[in-house]
């Protein structure tokens, strides 16, 4: 029986060629690929900067620090996220608020940010769920009204479009941070970026990135450096870069895939699922649906060769953030989502006989 899991990533021959050039280059750590990298993603997304790192959550983390988040200051985030979304914050010692999610696309809901902002509340970090983009003029707005950052988690995202505008452009926020992990619809192994249009918040960023270091200064010679904060070493390599170049080029027809693929559950699968906004066209990266009793179904699928996940245990219900006071029914729409939401699986090698077996399978858990 052949098994499914929710994602995966697909590496070509293209990519193991990129990948062996740089091998056999003298760059391996932060180099030219880095550079290059980063430029396709901003020749991509329309951003006029980009840094790549690591990984998303110490692009988020990075996006804080450039942000000047500080212990006092307030950070909304959705609950229905990764853990990283919200612990960037803590990584500056700041609060966590959460703001309830919309029911029809997961994503957190404007009005729900409005009711959690205070005079300390500094930043915004809006989640684009399963490749949707959250309403950003919307949240630019509210953000504009209260003097805060908007900082796009779009771990999700790379290659979606909210009004016609790349997700990535930065045209209703101060950055954007994108995650190349291998389940993502791009990768670089382990990997992300952040995109800006501010060229201060860019050098900030640079500099956190690779140990608070500055080069820059009509006095500096060669080997000369500054350090004038404290940074980190989040820096991506030359490596992943070139596979993430590699992977770049791919990437409309990953997005191309992945809608088809999402078009074909909705229209075969008579089952609740979130919906696409008419201002979305998304790069979907994951397609949850709501069952009953979910945990029945996940079960009775890993049976059946269906190995799916659920995202996610909505972040204030982790023990960590229980005992900063928070606690289950503090956010009821993202608690009745998580009871019921599991994604099924959704990557670019599916065929269409593995659709026509998933489906099956599906339907058959739902008839028993």
């Amino acid at each position: 029986m052949k098994t499914y899991g929710y994602g995966k990533q697909h590496i070509d021959l293209d990519d193991v060629i990129a990948v062996i050039k740089t091998l056999k280059s003298p760059f391996l750590t932060c180099g030219p690929k880095v550079k290059e990298f980063e430029k396709a993603i901003c020749d991509y997304t329309g951003a006029k900067y980009c840094v790549a790192v690591n990984s998303a959550t110490s692009g988020l983390h990075i996006a804080m620090l450039a942000s000047g988040i500080q212990p006092e200051d307030e950070v909304i985030t959705t609950p229905i996220t990764f853990l990283a979304s919200a612990n960037c914050a803590r990584y500056c010692g700041a609060k966590v608020v959460f703001a309830d999610i919309e029911k029809e696309t997961a994503n957190i809901n404007p009005e729900e940010i409005k009711k959690h902002i205070t005079e300390r509340t500094k930043a915004v970090i809006p989640v684009h769920f399963a490749g949707q983009s959250c309403d950003m003029e919307e949240i630019q707005k509210i953000a504009k009204e209260h003097n805060m950052y908007v900082i796009e988690d779009a771990a999700h995202a790379i290659g979606s479009e909210y009004k016609g505008t790349k997700v990535g452009a930065c045209k209703y926020s101060d950055m954007t941070v994108f995650s190349f992990h291998p389940v993502k619809t791009i990768t670089t192994c382990e990997g992300g970026a952040v995109t800006t249009n501010n060229e201060e918040l860019y050098k900030k960023l640079l500099a956190y990135r690779s140990h608070g270091v500055h080069k820059e200064g009509e006095m500096f010679h060669t080997w000369e450096y500054e350090m004038r904060e404290l940074g980190y070493n989040y820096r991506m390599t030359d490596i992943q870069a070139a596979l993430g170049i590699s992977q770049l080029k791919k990437l409309d027809k990953f997005k191309a895939r992945r809608r088809e693929i999402v078009d074909y559950y909705n229209k075969n699968l008579n089952i609740e699922h979130l919906i696409e906004k008419d201002f979305s066209n998304a790069c979907f990266h994951l397609y949850p649906i709501l069952v009953k009793d979910r945990l029945n179904f996940y079960n009775k699928a890993r049976e059946c060769g269906l190995n799916l996940q659920v995202h996610y245990i909505p972040v204030h219900l982790q023990p960590y953030y229980q005992n900063l006071g928070y606690k289950k029914g503090d956010y009821p729409i993202a608690e009745e989502y998580y009871e019921h939401c599991i994604s099924l699986p959704l990557y670019y090698d599916l065929k269409e006989g593995d659709l026509e077996t998933i489906v099956k399978r599906i339907k058959n858990l739902l008839n028993k």
